[in-house]
């Protein structure tokens, strides 16, 4: 498999890398800024028996799109997998953000799928998967995040369009939504509560413990499978049966 992962050396991203890494998988590692970070995970990758390889760049831009594409096509030359974990992290209220950082949120957060689907077009061969990282916040009134799961919503509308346009070329795409796990990006949109919210979402939890990265990765993995084939332009849902309750 050769597969892309953006924002894929830290939190949910990196443990999609490290799961695709352990498949013997070819994955296209991209990130923004953090060296070390980056480093870490091609050398994890690699000791789990994926073909590792880095790109800097920002995802979440139209322009950061096209040298991951590029990228890809010198790296790999094709793509059987994409997944779309990059986010910029935005919070506050739908009230009160300022309207550039809104605006912002949901150029970065929402569409950048569209422009990162529409560069890899190209790469994308019969059977394989675009899966989009989303969350509980574009459907439900989370405080603070009102930017980000307004961005997120955007982006699962995109998700829609895009299977059905992409349907006919042997290309799927869905959406995997991750209940509360323990990363930075959470932790930046809700620096005061984090801990306290990881604890109650645990134990509220009807599953008995708490979501780690490695569960949504593994679903991930699902949807990149032979057996997903026929799994188009859903929402699946990652959070142990929290959000039932």
């Amino acid at each position: 498999m050769r597969a892309l992962v953006t924002g894929g050396t830290k939190g949910i991203g990196k443990a999609v890398t490290l799961e695709l890494a352990s498949s013997q998988a070819s994955v296209l590692i991209n990130y923004l800024a953090d060296e070390t970070a980056a480093a870490e995970t091609a050398t994890e990758a690699r000791a789990a028996g994926g073909d590792a390889r880095l790109i800097r760049a920002d995802a979440c831009s139209a322009e950061g799109a096209l040298l991951v594409a590029d990228a890809a096509r010198a790296e790999l030359g094709a793509l059987d997998l994409v997944v779309h974990c990059a986010v910029t992290p935005a919070n506050g209220s739908a009230l009160d953000t300022d309207a550039d950082v809104f605006r912002q949120s949901i150029e970065r957060n929402g569409l950048s799928l569209l422009w990162l689907v529409r560069a890899c077009a190209d790469l994308l061969q019969p059977g394989a998967s675009i899966v989009f990282l989303t969350s509980g916040g574009s459907s439900r009134a989370v405080p603070n995040y009102a930017p980000l799961g307004v961005a997120k919503a955007v982006a699962e509308a995109l998700v829609r369009y895009l299977a059905a346009e992409l349907a006919p070329r042997g290309v799927r795409v869905n959406c995997v939504s991750s209940g509360a796990v323990d990363t930075a990006a959470l932790r930046a949109v809700m620096p005061e509560v984090a801990d306290q919210f990881l604890a109650d979402s645990a134990r509220r939890n009807p599953s008995g413990r708490a979501l780690s990265t490695a569960d949504v990765a593994r679903v991930v993995a699902l949807l990149a499978s032979p057996g997903a084939a026929m799994i188009q332009g859903q929402i699946l849902r990652v959070d142990g049966g929290l959000g039932l309750i």
